[in-house]
């Protein structure tokens, strides 16, 4: 894979940059700038190289059309006091104001371009019309300029700003994307062992592929948040009403057995944190795992669990977590969580958390980024990448390919 290296001497030639940039808003203030920082190495690099710089981002899903309230401008602000120099922000994302402020450019200048998914072209999937796109972005940086991937979190997409534009230009990967690739490499090429999975969040349906590829990899599974009462009913308990995929329950089965043949472990909660209903307040209790209540639903794994899988991940050399244990935004049901979490900060060996929600959670529950031995920013392409899947935004940067 291309990196800035490949790119030779930039100072004075503009460069475009794909940054991640979809941080979450309440209203217009951000609560968590964790991905803008993770942008600011690969920034800084072409700064300190001379170069001028247009960023390509997004956030939130406008479908094709400008809404003020996807619009880049506090992302753009944000990511100016960090750098500690002023950043433009363009009015739209290839029209004239984007083409009057690149063409304004110094050394070391930073423009930031209206949300790349206000352009229908972006997400198209027709080839034609993602190509036409790129062909605009191009023209902002001219026949010198280059292309640098540093959006992690979208690599998985065959999308204009991603995918095409870097058909164009001479591309290469920033620092963000060169250290995702390394880290999760480590975990799918030659993991240090034990090497644990640690996985969660809402859907079993959602993991199906990356749970059949780490059963070769892994030698630990450990299985919670919502998903885990698909694998409980799989196991033959009652599940009450808690989030269950009724129709992957047989998927299931067949992983369960999948691991005994292969003599891997998946770890199932043995209790589990109930309530009567999906609220904040709600009367909280801990039962069973194998006795839930018909009239209850599981909202965390239980406090005997949560010991169990810390147990579990501070006894590994590597670790991989991609999704809460439960529903961590309320305090009642945080705790596996940050059970998770803590033996993840306190293991010795590489702890990656897969982005997404889980670098919410780390966040949102007071961890410090430089706890972990790796936060990524891409949750489903940190999630395609463990599944063995070829990423198209990668792809188009390896140098055989160029």
């Amino acid at each position: 894979m291309k990196t800035l290296a490949d790119l030779g001497d930039l100072k004075g030639r503009k460069v475009l940059v794909r940054c991640d940039l979809n941080v979450p808003l309440d209203g217009t203030t951000i609560t968590d700038d964790g991905r803008i920082k993770a942008s600011l190495p690969t920034l800084t690099k072409l700064r300190d190289a001379g170069a001028r710089i247009v960023v390509l981002a997004h956030l939130g899903r406008p479908k094709g059309e400008p809404k003020p309230e996807f619009s880049l401008a506090p992302a753009a602000a944000r990511l100016g006091e960090l750098l500690g120099t002023e950043v433009k922000l363009a009015a739209d994302t290839v029209g004239e104001d984007a083409q009057k402020l690149a063409g304004e450019l110094a050394d070391g200048d930073v423009l930031v371009c209206e949300n790349v998914r206000f352009e229908p072209g972006e997400t198209s999937k027709v080839d034609e019309e993602r190509a036409a796109l790129a062909e605009k972005y191009a023209a902002l940086v001219g026949p010198d300029g280059a292309f640098v991937s540093d959006g992690f979190g979208v690599v998985h997409r065959k999308q204009a700003s991603v995918y095409d534009i870097a058909k164009l230009l001479p591309a290469a990967a920033g620092t963000l994307v060169e250290n995702e690739v390394t880290k999760l490499g480590q975990l799918t090429d030659d993991p240090t062992r034990p090497f644990v999975v640690v996985l969660g969040g809402a859907k079993v349906s959602d993991k199906l592929t990356v749970i059949d590829n780490l059963l070769g990899v892994a030698d630990t599974l450990v299985i919670g948040g919502g998903m885990v009462f698909t694998f409980l009913k799989a196991k033959g308990h009652e599940v009450g009403s808690s989030l269950l995929e009724e129709d992957q329950v047989d998927v299931v089965k067949g992983y369960l057995a999948k691991a005994e043949e292969l003599g891997k472990q998946i770890v199932l909660p043995t209790d589990v944190v109930v309530a009567p209903e999906f609220k904040a307040d709600a009367p909280a209790s801990t039962v069973a795992a194998d006795a839930m209540p018909t009239d209850q639903m599981g909202l965390d794994i239980g406090p005997e669990s949560a010991k169990a899988f810390a147990d579990v991940i501070r006894g590994s050399k590597s670790a991989f977590w991609n999704g809460p244990m439960g529903v961590f935004e309320m305090e009642a049901f945080a705790a596996g969580t940050k059970a998770v979490a803590q033996a993840l900060t306190e293991m010795d060996g590489l702890s990656v958390v897969g982005g997404g929600d889980s670098a919410s959670a780390v966040r949102h529950l007071g961890f410090a980024d430089e706890a972990f031995g790796h936060i990524s920013t891409g949750g489903g392409a940190s999630l395609e990448f463990m599944e063995g899947k070829t990423l198209p935004g990668l792809s188009v940067l390896d140098s055989k390919e160029a």
